[in-house]
C-alpha cells in the first residue's frame, strides 16, 4: 500500500466544472484558459489545489465520466 502524499494533509481544494466556470472566447462554454486566468484568484482564496471535473473527450453518456480519450480535452 502506498503512503498518502504529505501535501494532502494541508490541501485546500477548489472544485471546478470547466464547462460552466469561465468562458474566455465568447462561445458560452467555459474553457481551460478560463481556469488558468482565475488561478491567482483561487490562490488568494487560500486554495492550494484544484479538482477539475471531467473535461476529457467523452460520448457524455455518464456526465463526462465515460472518457473516450484521456489525452484529448472535450471540444464542448
Amino acid at each position: 500500500m502506498s503512503k498518502r502524499p504529505e501535501w494532502l494533509d494541508n490541501a485546500v481544494f477548489y472544485e471546478i466544472y470547466p464547462q460552466s466556470f469561465l468562458d474566455t472566447d465568447g462561445d458560452g462554454i467555459g474553457n481551460i484558459n478560463g481556469i488558468t486566468e482565475k488561478l491567482p484568484y483561487i490562490k488568494e482564496l487560500g486554495c492550494n489545489a484544484i479538482w477539475i471535473n471531467p473535461c476529457f473527450d467523452s460520448p457524455f453518456g455518464d456526465a463526462g465520466y465515460d472518457v473516450a480519450d484521456y489525452y484529448k480535452v472535450a471540444s464542448t
